[in-house]
């Protein structure tokens, strides 16, 4: 049994890079760019919601900002976009600094509260900035240079992003399972006893805070890139709840479950804007509340645990019998 455990944990990584790999084989291509980048900013958002117990309905100031400032790089400097968005992703982890610092300090409600403020401050600045950011018309012709070579075709473009997408999701999983990580785990479940054990809980908060800015930035500025243009819609407070419904969707604290949950909700979303329906958030908030209802711990978690218990429920391996020789 322990060992089929794991072998588990390689088999599903496997299995999800070979989805990645072939996704825009079944998939068109752009929705399957569109899924990769709103996975990682749903892994993004777990590593503070499901990890250290924090609420933030602001992270689409760094989605948003990162994307703007991935343009910005792009358009006027002229360096390849591999380049842009590490740049889009430094500036969100730059402004995440002050934010973090001064949200810190809350809890429940009152942290989502002031991240949503935070948030609403930084899409006032986007729409006023006309002369940077376009206002309502937003940042239009954001180029796909890769060192010289237009990606203009979807589908190569989206193998030359994947890796940064992986990357962003490989370091989210070396931080849930690192000892840093841990004492997230410990600040969420006891935050008293993680401060008497020793540890600076505003600083593990802090640095996580700013950590998820930085990958939710990395997949914004990748959004941007792929759709070439920036938007008001990318800093509004709608983009970060739906960011939260896509990990609760998929399971809160499972940090692959967001991934399943991107890709239930932009792939719904494709599929009734293809069909002419315009009223979308009505079909995925029904779909949200019977998954809530039915699923309480999400559409992965559920399976994760189903999983387990069918596992303990199988008998152990017979001891094997001994030999006895006569006497």
């Amino acid at each position: 049994m322990v060992l089929s455990k794991l072998a588990g944990r390689p088999v599903l990584l496997v299995a999800g890079l070979v989805a990645a790999l072939v996704l825009p084989w079944f998939v068109y291509p752009p929705v399957a760019m569109d899924i990769a980048c709103w996975a990682l900013f749903a892994a993004a958002v777990d590593l503070l919601l499901g990890f250290t117990g924090l609420l933030s309905f602001g992270h689409a100031a760094f989605w948003g900002s990162a994307a703007y400032a991935t343009g910005l790089i792009a358009v006027h400097s002229g360096l390849p976009f591999p380049v842009a968005i590490l740049g889009g992703a430094a500036f969100s982890a730059l402004l995440a600094v002050p934010i973090g610092y001064l949200s810190i300090r809350l809890r429940g409600i009152y942290f989502a509260m002031v991240t949503l403020a935070f948030a609403q401050m930084v899409y006032f600045v986007a729409n006023q900035w006309r002369d940077v950011t376009g206002g309502e018309n937003g940042l239009q012709g954001i180029p796909r240079n890769f060192f010289g070579v237009d990606l203009s075709d979807p589908f190569f473009f989206y193998y030359a992003g994947l890796p940064f997408i992986l990357a962003g999701l490989f370091v989210a999983w070396r931080i849930v399972r690192s000892p840093f990580g841990r004492v997230l785990v410990s600040i969420r479940d006891n935050s008293a006893r993680a401060r008497a054990l020793g540890y600076s809980i505003d600083r593990y908060k802090l640095l996580v805070f700013v950590l998820s800015a930085a990958l939710s930035g990395l997949g914004g500025g990748l959004f941007a890139v792929g759709h070439g243009f920036a938007s008001l819609d990318g800093v509004y407070w709608t983009t970060s709840g739906q960011a939260v419904m896509m990990v609760v969707l998929g399971g809160i604290g499972t940090l692959w479950g967001g991934a399943i949950g991107a890709a239930l909700i932009v792939e719904l979303n494709d599929y009734l804007a293809t069909a002419g329906f315009q009223e979308t958030g009505i079909i995925t908030g029904a779909i949200f509340i019977v998954v809530v209802l039915v699923f309480r711990r999400g559409v992965w978690g559920t399976a994760r645990t189903l999983l387990a218990k069918r596992t303990a429920r199988r008998p152990a391996d017979p001891a094997p019998a001994k030999i006895t020789t006569p006497v």
